[in-house]
């Protein structure tokens, strides 16, 4: 029996498909205050939370929705979830005491305690069901309002530990986890953005391939367990060697490490802005069977400037005309930096162009 070719996969055949920008920059343009994000549920909370940005799904979900909706009008066929950082692990640093504050380390028996805290456990199951939702109701709503389809991206992020390097300099083979530990909280996070509706599950901003082959066995553990498939997109940060900036893999090394998952799309995106990351755009676009993303950060960054970054909304669209023409990718958009702004320029600016071409071999085709 041959599965329906997904929605997803046909539209990346007929054009380069345009992805949201950066969450965090435009939250910043809101003008937030640690009171806002705290609301009445986190007000006795311990820690600072305003860079918890996760959060502002739960206690400001209407500035998220506006922002959904901005990235959408702009011209935005993906959207990502708010969930960068919405794993218990990852929220364990705003709501659990530093051991090494007091003489003590984080290791795998800390972590432990982390995954099994049933509250921590909670609470990022809620932020990756409600940004899901939120997501959808505005990826929905757009395209009956314009006839196109929209779709919805479940962020899974790099966490906030490393399974490749030690922290510790005098013992090379300390980890802070193991990679179980790690595999159990990306399930939870995939088993959460499925049951809030998102149409694929995006492994993004990897520094740490290790980190990510953990998101991938955990996201077809799920598969297998729960009967239920979605399109797996990738996409990876990479310095200014080319090489992701924990594990130092390099581009054609990562791809050839994860292409056995069959994803959507592989890709890259954050870290460098879209000059540097070109040579590295270019090798992997030649060795890779599948389509290929590119969403950079604005140039580098720039505390004087109003986002942070140095690139404007011409600058950007300008770059990513330039990987178009060059037949590079499929699906263009924006990372740290870009505004509603940028992703209406980059829509702009690609429009009408061809996407690159993929091998009708390698595509995706996934049951509902």
């Amino acid at each position: 029996m041959i599965n329906p070719q997904h929605p997803l996969q046909a539209l990346l055949e007929k054009k380069i498909a345009i992805i949201d920008g950066a969450m965090g920059t435009t939250i910043r343009t809101y003008g937030m205050k640690e009171a806002d994000i705290r609301g009445e549920r986190f007000s006795n909370a311990g820690k600072d939370l305003l860079n918890n940005g996760d959060l502002f799904s739960l206690t400001q979900p209407a500035m998220i929705g506006d922002i959904h909706r901005r990235f959408l009008e702009a011209g935005a066929d993906i959207i990502e979830t708010n969930t960068f950082g919405a794993t218990s692990i990852s929220q364990s640093e705003f709501f659990v005491d530093d051991p090494r504050e007091h003489g003590g380390r984080k290791d795998p028996e800390f972590y432990q305690k982390i995954i099994e805290d049933a509250s921590l456990s909670s609470l990022a199951w809620e932020i990756n069901e409600q940004s899901a939702r939120q997501c959808r109701e505005w990826a929905d709503r757009v395209a009956n309002d314009t006839g196109s389809p929209r779709f919805v991206a479940g962020a899974l992020g790099p966490l906030t530990v490393s399974l490749s390097n030690s922290p510790d300099a005098d013992d090379p083979g300390f980890r802070v986890v193991t990679f179980d530990q790690v595999r159990q909280v990306y399930a939870e996070q995939t088993r959460a953005l499925i049951a809030g509706g998102v149409d694929t599950l995006l492994v993004e901003t990897i520094f740490d391939s290790l980190n990510a082959k953990a998101a991938l066995v955990a996201i077809q553990d799920v598969f297998e367990q729960d009967g239920k498939r979605l399109p797996i997109m990738i996409s990876a940060a990479v310095g200014r060697g080319g090489e992701t900036m924990i594990s130092a893999q390099t581009t054609e090394a990562l791809w050839n490490a994860v292409r056995h998952v069959k994803p959507l799309s592989v890709g890259l995106n954050c870290s460098i802005g879209p000059d540097l990351m070109y040579p590295f755009l270019e090798e992997l676009a030649v060795k890779a069977d599948v389509a290929v993303s590119a969403y950079p950060n604005a140039g580098l960054p720039n505390p004087l400037s109003p986002t942070g970054f140095d690139l404007e909304p011409a600058d950007m669209a300008r770059y990513l005309g330039t990987f178009a023409d060059e037949g590079l990718i499929n699906i263009a958009g924006g990372c740290c930096g870009n505004t509603p702004e940028h992703i209406a320029a980059i829509a702009k600016a690609l429009e009408g162009r061809a996407p690159r071409r993929i091998r009708v071999e390698s595509a995706v085709e996934i049951a509902g």
